[in-house]
């Protein structure tokens, strides 16, 4: 990989930006200030053509090479999550109740250094199209910029992605070639029986009776409906009772999850039996209820072939070793897989060290991943469009 000297030198640089950004969380498409910062970055390294606004508040930026070729997208996201930090990091949020606890102020700051050692190269043949995507986290802003006609209108050919993994050592990546992280789907289910007097349940339809059913229940479509090769999660993460008390049955009860699986075909039958469990067991009770289903992120999906060319891609910044092109998936979940929707591209994990755990309240992006972040960027671009290829 060429360049290696310059980038080197532009790390402290890198970690300033990323550590601005840390300081400055947003949340979903509030991304303003983020998104300035990077659409100024873009400006000053002489990228092509700075285009904000893309999905609301994306900011997509095209940088040219010294001929005519295929057209390479590398994406980043810019939002924060809804907590209160508590790392103790110098640089912690200046923000109170938002802080970036799953690392893509380290994703944004990476992907800007590769563009300015790009955009101060121009080493390779046709575009490199860098994206910076808002609201990951729950907004699905991959999706919006995909509707935004991001793709034919920047001429992206193949798209890739990265995201930082607390747990696996600062220099391994991990990818694996189909499903990486599964879909999304969330769903709320309210029951309504009739409430009354604790001591009298029998001129009540007890609603917590149903609901303590329904949740058991719900666990028989993973052990009992779904291929034990095929897997599936169902959780549910909240029974709201309101403002029941020791003597009081309540009216109504609300429960709420998530359903996740990497196959379609599972999704949907797991959501199929999940409206047909929930029917039949309040049915059962003589009670009612409504369910509002979210069909949620899809399944991130690698195409094999990218997936291949991403692990040797890697190999190029930090060997053979350090490598593992057949990571078990997780059932985490990424709004990338909308990108890889409409694209051929993979979605790589970069290690994070012994950090705290994505969306914890003490999580810090590792600035020592940088180095290995912005040179796997630089790599694929001189592997897929360079000219004298390694």
């Amino acid at each position: 990989m060429r360049d290696t000297d310059a980038l080197d030198n532009l790390i402290p640089e890198i970690t300033e930006w990323r550590r601005d950004i840390h300081q400055n969380p947003e949340l979903g498409y509030d991304v303003h200030r983020t998104a300035a910062m990077v659409a100024e970055k873009l400006r000053e390294f002489g990228v092509d053509e700075v285009v904000e606004g893309v999905g609301r508040t994306g900011v997509v930026g095209v940088i040219k090479g010294r001929a005519a070729g295929r057209t390479v997208g590398m994406r980043a996201d810019m939002d924060a999550l809804p907590i209160v930090e508590a790392s103790g990091a110098e640089w912690s949020s200046t923000v109170t109740g938002k802080m970036h606890a799953c690392g893509h102020d380290g994703h944004t700051a990476m992907l800007l250094g590769a563009a300015r050692a790009l955009a101060d190269s121009r080493d390779f043949d046709g575009n490199v199209v860098v994206v910076f995507q808002p609201a990951e986290e729950g907004g699905a802003g991959g999706k919006a910029m995909v509707d935004d006609g991001m793709m034919d209108r920047f001429g992206i050919d193949e798209i890739y992605g990265m995201h930082n993994m607390p747990g696996m050592p600062v220099g391994d990546f991990a990818l694996r070639p189909g499903p990486l992280m599964a879909c999304a789907d969330q769903f709320d289910i309210t029951i309504e029986g009739l409430g009354g007097h604790a001591a009298m349940p029998d001129m009540c339809i007890d609603t917590v009776v149903v609901a303590s059913q329904l949740v058991l229940a719900l666990q028989s479509i993973v052990s009992r409906n779904v291929q034990p090769t095929a897997p599936m999660v169902v959780s549910v993460t909240s029974v709201d009772t309101g403002e029941a008390s020791y003597n009081v049955i309540p009216q109504v009860v609300h429960i709420m999850g998530t359903l996740r699986a990497y196959e379609e075909d599972v999704r949907l039958m797991g959501k199929r039996r999940l409206h047909e469990i929930v029917e039949h067991t309040v049915a059962a009770y003589g009670a009612s209820a409504k369910v509002v289903y979210d069909d949620g992120y899809p399944a991130t999906v690698n195409d094999a072939e990218k997936a291949e060319f991403c692990a040797k891609v890697a190999r190029t910044v930090v060997g053979d070793a350090r490598v593992d092109d057949d990571r078990t998936p997780t059932m985490g979940a990424e709004d990338f897989s909308y990108m890889l929707n409409e694209r051929p591209g993979a979605f790589i994990f970069v290690g994070n060290g012994d950090s705290a755990a994505l969306h914890h309240p003490e999580y810090d992006f590792n600035d020592d991943a940088i180095r290995n972040g912005c040179r796997y960027w630089l790599s694929l671009v001189d592997h897929a469009l360079g000219s004298q290829r390694a």
